[in-house]
């Protein structure tokens, strides 16, 4: 594949709806096999996870009423937590740096609605987001 093959492909993928790898997976595979070549290339990227994860299913539904088994995904749930909190405050940290306007405020009182007082969060996005939106529109 030229590097200019590889850019339409790429960019096909991302126009294309739903995730972007199992998208350029089948226009990749589609280029050198035609329909089988894209059935080849989603299996080889869908296949193994899709048999992982079956098999940790079974595994769970076998053994998932032991305690110790318990106390290991409550370690890793939050081992999950933790790193998602600091994804999220690394991906946060230049909006706090660059700018403090209503963007970072929007995000605090989301995090208070949903984190500290438990509201739903439909009803919080419901509220926030026309807030969010007219703030928005007022400075641009």
């Amino acid at each position: 594949m030229t590097p200019e093959e590889f850019n339409e492909a790429f960019a096909l993928s991302q126009f294309l709806p739903g995730p972007n790898v199992v998208n350029f997976s089948v226009v990749f595979g589609s280029r050198f096999g035609g329909v089988a070549g894209a059935a080849v290339a989603l299996a080889g990227l869908m296949g193994p996870p899709l048999i992982i994860v079956t098999i940790l299913a079974m595994l769970y539904a076998r053994f998932g009423d032991l305690e110790m088994l318990g106390r290991i995904l409550i370690g890793i749930t939050a081992a999950a937590v933790g790193l998602l909190i600091a994804v999220v405050a690394k991906m946060a940290a230049p909006l706090f740096r660059t700018r403090w306007d209503w963007a970072p405020l929007i995000a605090i009182a989301a995090f208070i609605g949903v984190a500290i007082m438990q509201w739903p969060l439909p009803l919080v996005f419901v509220v926030l987001a026309p807030i969010s939106v007219a703030c928005a529109w007022v400075t641009r």
